[in-house]
């Protein structure tokens, strides 16, 4: 594994504030992106420095990142060996931060810089998250909306964490949550779980979602959304596992009246629940409901296997800016 050295030698002081961007194919977003930070993070005087975090672009992503820190030594960035991940890039990133607090946002702009100030505010008075809350969304499909709104109320309604409705991953955490959550070591990670999970004081602040400045979305098919799904469900619920428990004492309780009920038929004569197709239709449906239960028992086997084999969460390829992680 190969790192580059910083390139700006110059040492800087210990920034306020982090802000943390997980960057896959966004070279035509970087500038802007970090103009808007830079503005507004220069005119409430707040010491600060932005991570980025090239998590295996195939674009010119990480050239940028490099042309960004060479032209203001507050913007750092690594860039992993391959694909990682959202989940992971942001892990990395909160390995890396050196803030009294982090912000972490989406690379696309839909997560107003704008909004910094006010949960810096709400950071002084003493809450320990500050979360965004959307209150609406630009430039998103009817179906992204309605599969959102249905996955964020099931995410609050079988998981043993209080996840507030509609947030993302836009928020502010004070240093302390952070290092909790450097401290949680699983591979298969749900960090909009995780932060309500370590609990202090969290409060939400509204806003309005923004269209991508540009570029395409890279989390808007099913295909990208379920494995996503998945993770929540498994890492903060055992409810699926329940769920084939209930089934099974259903389908055995229908069974029983069954027996009950195919006896006092063929005791009142012939009738119509005969033959081959009744019996490979129940063989069936018994069969469907068995290989659902293995599948369930096979996601949560298949994470914890994951967590035994002990790999690295990331690889990393090059740095500009940062000191190796003190994990």
């Amino acid at each position: 594994m190969s790192e580059q050295q910083p390139e700006n030698s110059t040492p800087q002081p210990r920034p306020t504030l982090s802000i943390l961007a997980p960057v896959y194919n966004e070279e035509a977003v970087l500038p802007e992106l970090y103009r808007r930070v830079a503005a507004i993070m220069d005119s409430i005087g707040e010491t600060w420095e932005l991570i980025l975090v090239n998590d295996g672009s195939r674009d010119r992503s990480a050239e940028v990142i490099a042309g960004l820190h060479r032209q203001d030594p507050r913007v750092k960035g690594l860039s992993f060996s391959r694909n990682f991940g959202f989940q992971i890039a942001v892990t990395a990133g909160l390995d890396h931060a050196q803030g009294d607090a982090v912000i972490l946002t989406d690379a696309d702009l839909q997560d107003p810089p704008e909004l910094y100030p006010e949960m810096i505010a709400k950071w002084r008075e003493g809450y320990d998250v500050v979360y965004g809350v959307r209150a609406s969304r630009v430039g998103e499909t009817w179906f992204k909306e309605f599969t959102a709104k249905i996955f964020y109320r099931l995410i609050y309604r079988i998981t043993d964490v209080d996840i507030p409705l509609d947030t993302g991953d836009f928020r502010l955490m004070d240093r302390r949550v952070v290092n909790a959550i450097r401290r949680m070591p699983e591979r298969n990670r749900f960090l909009r779980g995780m932060v309500p999970w370590v609990g202090y004081r969290q409060t939400g602040v509204p806003y309005q979602r923004q269209a991508r400045f540009a570029g395409e979305s890279k989390f808007s098919s099913v295909r990208q959304m379920l494995p996503f799904a998945i993770d929540a469900i498994t890492s903060f619920s055992y409810f699926p596992l329940q769920m084939a428990t209930y089934f099974g004492f259903l389908i055995a309780a229908i069974s029983a009246v069954a027996i009950v009920v195919v006896i006092i038929l063929r005791l009142l004569g012939p009738h119509p629940l005969t033959g081959q197709a009744t019996t490979l239709v129940v063989v069936l449906f018994l069969g469907g409901v068995q290989m659902i239960s293995l599948g369930i028992i096979g996601e949560y086997l298949g994470r914890i296997y994951d967590e035994v084999k002990g790999r690295p969460m990331y690889l990393v390829d090059k740095k500009w800016g940062l000191e190796d992680s003190n994990q």
